[in-house]
C-alpha cells in the first residue's frame, strides 16, 4: 500500500500546488451556473418540481466539474511517459496494479476537491442542501465518478503517446458522456428515444444521485444510481488496470 499512498499523495500535491489549474477549472463550471443557470432560470419551468432551474442545474455542474477533473487526469500518464517517471516508476519492484491505483485514487481526489470547490461556491448562489446526510450521498457519488472516469482516461492514455492526441479524444468522449446525462434538462422530458440514451450514460446516475443528495429530489432511485455508478466504476477500474499493465515506455 506504500506505493499507492505516495502515487496518491504526488497526485494530491502537483493539484495543490498548480493555483493555474484549480482557478482554470472553475471558468466553465460558473459559466453554467451564472449565464445559463440565471438566464434561464425565469423562462425554464420545470414539470413537477418546485425547485427554480439553477437549484436544479447546481448538482448538474458539480458532476461536470468532476467528470471534466477526473477524466483529463489521465493525461498525466502521458506527461509520465514523456518525461520518464513512468519508466522509472514501472521499473521499480512495485505492482503495475498498485501504480494504477494511485494514480487512480489520485485523480479521483483532485476531482472530489475540485466539485467540493463549486458545491461551496454553489452555496452562495441559491444552493440549499437539504440534510447532513444528503451531503454525504452527494460526496460518495462524486467520489464514485471520480474513479470510474479517471479509470476511463487512464484506459485511453495507457494506449497513446500524443498529449495532444489525448485531448481531442476525451474531448470527443466528454461532451456526449456530460450532453446526455440529463445535467442540464430533466430526463422525463425527454422523448423515449433520447432518455433511452440518457440511461446508458453512466453520468447520468452520478448526477441524479447527487441532485438527490443535495436537494432531496431525483427521477432515478438512489439506490440504482450507487449500484449503477458502482458497477461501471468497477468495470473501468478493472478495464484500467489491464491495460496498463499492458503499456510500454
Amino acid at each position: 500500500m506504500d506505493i499507492v499512498y505516495a502515487i496518491w499523495l504526488r497526485n494530491v500535491k502537483r493539484y495543490l500546488r498548480s493555483k493555474s489549474r484549480i482557478v482554470g477549472s472553475l471558468g466553465m463550471p460558473l459559466f453554467f451556473l451564472l449565464i445559463m443557470g440565471f438566464g434561464l432560470n425565469s423562462v425554464v419551468s420545470l414539470p413537477g418540481m418546485q425547485e427554480g432551474y439553477v437549484q436544479f442545474l447546481i448538482p448538474g455542474i458539480v458532476s461536470m466539474s468532476v467528470l471534466f477533473t477526473s477524466i483529463f487526469s489521465g493525461i498525466q500518464i502521458i506527461w509520465d511517459k514523456q518525461f520518464g517517471f513512468l519508466k522509472e516508476t514501472l521499473v521499480a519492484p512495485v505492482s503495475r496494479i498498485e501504480i494504477m491505483i494511485g494514480q487512480t485514487l489520485g485523480g479521483a481526489t483532485t476531482a472530489l476537491i475540485q466539485g467540493l470547490i463549486i458545491m461551496v461556491l454553489s452555496l452562495f448562489i441559491g444552493l440549499q442542501v437539504e440534510s447532513v446526510l444528503g451531503f454525504v450521498i452527494a460526496l460518495l457519488l462524486m467520489a464514485l465518478i471520480g474513479i470510474a472516469f479517471n479509470a476511463l482516461g487512464i484506459a485511453i492514455a495507457s494506449k497513446m503517446e500524443d498529449m495532444h492526441g489525448f485531448q481531442l479524444v476525451m474531448n470527443f468522449v466528454v461532451f456526449p458522456i456530460f450532453g446526455l446525462s440529463g445535467a442540464l434538462f430533466p430526463i422525463e422530458s425527454l422523448p423515449v428515444w433520447l432518455r433511452s440514451l440518457t440511461l446508458l450514460d453512466p453520468l447520468t446516475y452520478g448526477v441524479e444521485g447527487i441532485r438527490y443528495g443535495l436537494t432531496g429530489t431525483a427521477q432515478i432511485n438512489p439506490l440504482v444510481s450507487f449500484a449503477a455508478l458502482g458497477g461501471f466504476a468497477v468495470v473501468m477500474t478493472v478495464i484500467g488496470a489491464w491495460l496498463f499493465r499492458k503499456t510500454t515506455v
